[in-house]
């Protein structure tokens, strides 16, 4: 059955990670390390309350047992957790560098690529539809680079950096709260360190009263964020949590040209537009699988 509860968490979720560049904008002049390093830190004890909220201390336990028995499997969440760190660090890095555009653009194309990645590494079949999609997220890409002469490396960073990420994720077969959170307790000493080394540097600006009230803020705003995400897994069917994952980047790309005033001209279109019906192909590909994978089980249970 269908959980609207799920749905409107799910939605939040996107929402919340949506609004964030706009809040990271307001702490400027910091930079895109010192502002990851706090979110690191702001938001750990926010994953530890979604431990508690959903009665899991067991299930980390026994995680973060079975990973420190095991040097191979420790040194793959150690890799994950720096992969992660990059992209975590590029999301509060690009709204300080006027590059929103360009993360929206990179989470546009990224189911797309992880289509790609699950036909070349798990020899998943194209369904006509996911073919066709891809095909115009290629032409999307290439009227990018006959145009700028480039893809932006913050596209290109996010819509190649995620797959290998996932993948690695997928072979550790690791409870996905657990594993996030192994990641964050990873990253947490480089944290402390960079906040640390710049913390003179910083001075004049952490002594502004305006910035105890963001950080924080950007703290509640991403646990509040993973909270409503965990929370939109455990009661959504993963098709259709999947498909609201789509929300996202369309946020994102409201945002960046609404709220933080960057410029998209015409051109940009022969860009984007390819690219969005590749994303509408994918939804109506997804929402059709799961509508058939919901009418053969019903019709299991009748028979």
């Amino acid at each position: 059955m269908l959980s609207g509860r799920g749905v409107m968490l799910s939605v939040s979720a996107s929402v919340m990670f949506s609004v964030m560049p706009a809040l990271v904008a307001q702490l400027a002049p910091l930079s895109g390390l010192d502002v990851f390093a706090w979110r690191i830190l702001l938001t750990l004890p926010g994953t530890l309350v979604i431990v508690t909220a959903l009665r899991r201390w067991d299930v980390l336990s026994r995680t973060l047992s079975h990973v420190l028995h095991r040097p191979a499997l420790l040194g793959s969440v150690l890799l994950c957790a720096a992969m992660l760190a990059v992209q975590l660090w590029l999301f509060v890095w690009a709204p300080l560098q006027q590059r929103m555009l360009d993360v929206s653009l990179g989470y546009f194309l990224l189911p797309l690529t992880m289509v790609l990645a699950g036909r070349t590494f798990y020899k998943e079949r194209l369904s006509p539809l996911q073919t066709a999609a891809v095909v115009f997220a290629a032409f999307g890409v290439a009227h990018e680079l006959w145009v700028t002469r480039a893809l932006s490396w913050v596209t290109a960073l996010i819509m190649f950096g995620y797959p290998p990420y996932f993948l690695l994720r997928r072979r550790l077969h690791l409870d996905s709260l657990s594993g996030f959170i192994m990641e964050m307790l990873a990253m947490a000493p480089v944290a402390v360190f960079l906040i640390w080394s710049a913390w003179t540097h910083n001075a004049p600006v952490l002594a502004e009263p305006r910035v105890w009230f963001w950080l924080p803020a950007l703290g509640l705003l991403s646990a509040g964020a993973l909270a409503s995400t965990f929370a939109a897994a455990r009661l959504l069917p993963i098709g259709l949590y999947g498909i609201l994952g789509y929300v996202e980047p369309v946020l994102l790309f409201a945002v960046s040209i609404l709220l933080l005033g960057e410029p998209f001209t015409a051109q940009g279109l022969g860009t984007y537009v390819p690219i969005w019906i590749g994303v509408t192909l994918i939804v109506f590909d997804s929402v059709r699988t799961l509508r058939r994978q919901r009418a053969a089980r019903y019709t299991r249970e009748s028979l």
